[in-house]
């Protein structure tokens, strides 16, 4: 069977990943995260930290993965999802901005903005959606070049972690109570984004 052992074993590997991520969440929400331990969040899920070591490098990398978890492939799919004859342009933004303006939200954004471990993890994964996004793009252009969807996607990775950068930690440098900007941000995107249109709009001419 395609599905067989190793499938099974990806879809363990999976749910304990995902298991992790949402007791690390919890017990930061319950607890402040600076008081949560890793022993804490691999006892929680009746594993090693040993075995916590093998999925997260960090608490602060577990707890933003509940919030994060599978975004990327999420943005890839949205791309694929939308309409063939729409400009490649549009079809990347609007991609992105339906994945990253629909959570975390409540507790978990306050939690996340309010920590600067946190903040600064929560913008460090946005470098994950380069991958599946070329892929992706690669698919839509339908042309032989790897390279210009490779290099379109990390630069469009690169505009989108500037724009969230600016929305959860707005102007200066030293700590701030209130981190999240004014602006929204699908607006934040959409601008950051809209500097990439020339070279989108290029490779979509290609295609």
């Amino acid at each position: 069977m395609a599905d067989g052992k190793g499938g099974l074993r990806e879809r363990k590997k999976a749910a304990t990943r995902k298991a992790l991520g949402e007791a690390a969440l919890r017990l930061a929400l319950e607890r402040g995260p600076d008081n949560v331990r890793v022993d804490d969040i691999a006892d929680a899920v009746g594993v090693s930290p040993r075995t916590y070591n093998n999925y997260y490098a960090s608490r602060e990398q577990a707890i933003v993965a509940a919030v994060t978890a599978e975004r990327a492939l999420r943005v890839a799919e949205a791309l694929r999802a939308r309409p063939a004859g729409e400009p490649l342009a549009r079809a990347v933004t609007e991609a992105v901005v339906e994945q990253y303006t629909t959570e975390p939200a409540g507790d978990a954004l306050c939690l996340i903005t309010s920590t600067p471990r946190l903040r600064a993890e929560f913008v460090n994964a946005m470098s994950t959606i380069a991958r599946p996004l070329a892929s992706a793009i690669a698919e839509r252009t339908g042309g032989t070049d790897t390279l210009a969807p490779a290099v379109l996607a990390a630069a469009v990775s690169a505009a989108a972690r500037v724009a969230l950068e600016r929305w959860v930690h707005p102007g200066g440098t030293g700590p701030l109570v209130v981190v999240t900007s004014d602006r929204p941000l699908a607006d934040l995107l959409r601008e950051a984004l809209g500097h990439l249109e020339p070279a989108l709009r290029a490779l979509d001419g290609r295609s």
